[in-house]
């Protein structure tokens, strides 16, 4: 509760709070939102070997308005995780008046991969679809995740249809997916390195299962196999101690090859940071590092 306190103080959207006001600022904005918010639970954006894959829809205001939106999904290794354990991460971005969409998607239990990845391309797909109902504005689109969902915005953002994983759109009206920024907390971004480590981390073998082909699999499940001139700005936030996905052989080599190719992209170290357990002080640096990116390529007033 004291780390919501204090992102909800940092990132109140301007004006939020009237001049002069009295009495604790969280509850005043609470307040002054709550009249015309809206929490739209568990929609269906598809259905999958009999599975309902699901997203939240939180708007800070009338659908009527047209926001932008962030799009979030959460962490797990592929194997775990719910939407609901994360929802609080997105106070931040909902705070600055963004429209939020929490996804959940396919875990390996119950499909491996690359089925996340699919979901994670239909839940764009949908937000695309969707855009008049809830007041979503397709020229700001951010996508974002940790962990695991660092991994899965970055191919939601930088995939094209010809990597093969929008199949299930053949024969739909064309619609070019594309995202404004991607911000990526910690994702792992060459699966390839990873499957090729002397003791492969037990989440990736759990995703891949007994599939064949594994290190051709990682190639084409890795983001940095999809840097290329034109891709939206990038911003990466990594603990440089993180135990689970290596910050040199992850962050730092998406960070160089986005560089080279010319893709406006951020790294934001955490000095001595590990895959979690962030002190409050690092996550408000994180967040405000992630917001000022944001205005920077005018996806959030300056």
């Amino acid at each position: 509760m004291k780390k919501l306190l204090l992102w909800m103080l940092i990132f109140l959207p301007a004006g939020a709070i009237a001049p002069g006001g009295q009495g604790d600022p969280v509850a005043q904005w609470t307040a002054l939102t709550a009249a015309n918010s809206g929490f739209y639970a568990n929609l269906v954006y598809k259905v999958a070997n009999n599975y309902e894959c699901k997203l939240d829809v939180i708007t800070p205001g009338s659908l009527s308005k047209v926001r932008p939106v962030f799009i979030y999904y959460h962490g797990g290794g592929w194997i775990s995780g719910t939407k609901e354990e994360v929802t609080l991460y997105t106070l931040p971005y909902l705070a600055q008046g963004m429209d939020v969409v929490n996804v959940e998607y396919r875990l390996a239990k119950v499909s491996l991969a690359p089925a996340a990845v699919e979901d994670a391309r239909s839940a764009l797909h949908w937000v695309y679809t969707h855009a008049r109902q809830y007041g979503f504005d397709l020229d700001r689109v951010v996508v974002s995740g940790g962990s695991a969902g660092g991994h899965l915005c970055l191919m939601a953002g930088m995939l094209t249809p010809e990597a093969g994983f929008d199949n299930e759109f053949a024969g739909q009206d064309k619609i070019n997916l594309k995202v404004a920024a991607i911000v990526n907390s910690r994702g792992p971004t060459d699966l390839v390195a990873m499957i090729d480590e002397p003791t492969p981390p037990w989440f990736l073998l759990n995703w891949f299962g007994s599939l064949p082909n594994q290190r051709e699999l990682a190639k084409r499940l890795s983001p940095i196999t999809y840097v290329r001139p034109g891709l939206p700005p990038v911003f990466t936030m990594h603990g440089d101690a993180d135990e689970y996905v290596p910050y040199q052989q992850q962050a730092v080599r998406l960070h160089e090859a986005l560089t080279r190719a010319g893709v406006p992209n951020q790294l934001h170290t955490i000095p001595g940071g590990k895959h979690g357990g962030f002190t409050p002080e690092q996550v408000l640096a994180q967040q405000q590092a992630a917001i000022d990116f944001l205005k920077q390529y005018g996806i959030l007033p300056r």
